[in-house]
């Protein structure tokens, strides 16, 4: 059911829109969750952080797609809510084919690097059997990928949450099943646990696209070459380019980290791979907020609703510190069971690491709470260049922190989990001090409408 964001209540239509693409995203989690908790408990510490690794390279590479596919969404919402079908299916062509040509190229630099990744992430020999087995078998599934996220972004854009999680459910239930018959069943080992998550990316990719194929006929135009024009060509790459680069940023500090991570052996890697997985699940939901926040302001933004734009600002924001304030006491009361449930208890260093991961970084899920708030919002306004800026500051600082705070014998690698929040706070204070500068050029009403964020 597509649901048109510039009608009635805020909250609840936020809400409404939000809910399935918050548990759409938690189960998108799950592919690498089952991978970490099954190879975890049954394979050990080196295949846990050759598994950890991996998942940290291909956030970054798939970081590209999903950037490229959400950008383009923003611009979908917009056409939506000005009502401009023509436009819509012009850009919806644009847009399948330009992202189609990155995923390619993508995959076969993908292979053609394998081998030098070892170098660049500093991985230890024992490590890298296991890492770069899985790695080439995940990487044959960065298709699938491309294919689920751009037909989901499109059906997010009209307001279509529901559908995407259908996809996202089947596919995450086979992933498991199948993690469990490859790993324990046929003793597979890593290579398995990628085997389960690729077959279950396909199943997920070709099936929503199918879907949209025959459900929706302006998805329909991206065969008809006619609706391929350059105008609309440009459109898309100005616009998605600059949310591929702010996604491709903030993964590539990441990566960055995890080098610096990984230079620190098998046991803080083994807890950074178990703490990022229980970190990602506990502020996906407000990221994923963040983006149907974002399709809410662009959907009223192309219709050209203030007074609904206003209100949702003040909505999100509670909304948003609510649940951080929530999550932040959750994941440090329970750090260490949390840990426990990735972990065998024996690895008593593995489980101490990763709860000090979990209960520095955990205390401030605020920070990152308001950042993807002005990310989504900065996109739904046209102006994802500012979203690139806070990305940069917010990932600039935690490379440079990390590296230098951790070289301090009395600091070590807690120095690596103290520039995080660090990091965001930053960002944040960026953010909000550009929308007083700027205030009265975002939108007709841009005075009001930043005030309304900045005092909620």
């Amino acid at each position: 059911m597509n649901q048109d964001l510039t009608k009635g209540p805020v909250t609840k239509s936020m809400l409404l829109f939000a809910v399935p693409m918050i548990l759409g995203d938690l189960l998108q989690q799950c592919y690498n969750i089952a991978d970490t908790l099954i190879v975890g408990q049954f394979l050990g510490r080196d295949a846990l952080a050759a598994v950890g690794s991996a998942f940290t390279l291909m956030t970054f590479l798939t970081s590209v797609i999903l950037g490229l596919c959400m950008g383009s969404g923003a611009l979908f919402s917009m056409r939506f809510g000005q009502r401009d079908e023509n436009a819509l299916c012009e850009n919806l062509c644009a847009s399948f084919f330009f992202i189609a040509l990155v995923t390619v190229l993508l995959n076969i630099l993908s292979f053609v690097c394998l081998d030098g990744l070892r170098t660049f992430l500093r991985v230890p020999a024992e490590v890298w059997g296991d890492m770069r087995g899985y790695l080439f078998v995940i990487f044959l599934g960065i298709p699938a990928v491309f294919l689920y996220n751009f037909f989901a972004c499109y059906m997010r854009a009209i307001g279509n949450s529901v559908i995407p999680l259908g996809f996202l459910a089947v596919s995450a239930v086979l992933n498991i099943a199948l993690d469990l018959w490859f790993v324990i069943g046929w003793e597979r080992g890593v290579v398995g646990a990628a085997e389960a998550t690729v077959i279950a990316q396909y199943l997920s990719g070709i099936g929503i696209a199918a879907f949209s194929l025959a459900r929706f006929p302006q998805v329909r135009s991206i065969w008809n070459f006619r609706r391929l024009r350059k105008s609309r060509i440009r459109e898309i790459v100005s616009f998605s380019t600059l949310t591929c680069v702010q996604q491709s940023i903030m993964n590539l500090g990441i990566l960055m980290v995890q080098g610096l991570v990984n230079s620190f052996g098998p046991t803080v890697m083994a807890a950074f791979a178990a703490a990022v997985k229980i970190d990602a699940f506990a502020y996906m939901p407000v990221q994923d907020f963040g983006n149907a926040f974002s399709t809410f302001i662009a959907q009223n933004y192309g219709a050209k609703e203030g007074v609904r734009i206003r209100a949702g600002l003040k909505s999100a924001v509670c909304i948003s510190m609510v649940f951080c304030v929530v999550i932040s006491a959750l994941v440090f009361a329970f750090a260490r069971p949390l840990m426990a449930i990735f972990v065998d208890a024996e690895e008593a260093e593995v489980i101490l690491e990763g709860v000090r991961y979990l209960r520095i970084e955990g205390a401030f899920y605020c920070g990152i709470g308001c950042l993807f708030l002005l990310y989504g919002l900065y996109r739904a306004l046209g102006r994802p260049g500012m979203s690139v800026v806070l990305t940069v500051i917010s990932l600039g600082t935690r490379v440079a922190l990390a590296y230098l705070l951790s070289a301090i014998p009395a600091i070590g690698v807690s120095g690596i989990w103290w520039s995080v929040p660090i990091g965001w706070a930053l960002a944040d204070l960026v953010g909000f001090l550009y929308y007083k500068v700027c205030k009265k050029n975002l939108l007709p009403a841009g005075g009001k409408l930043c005030e309304a964020f900045l005092t909620h």
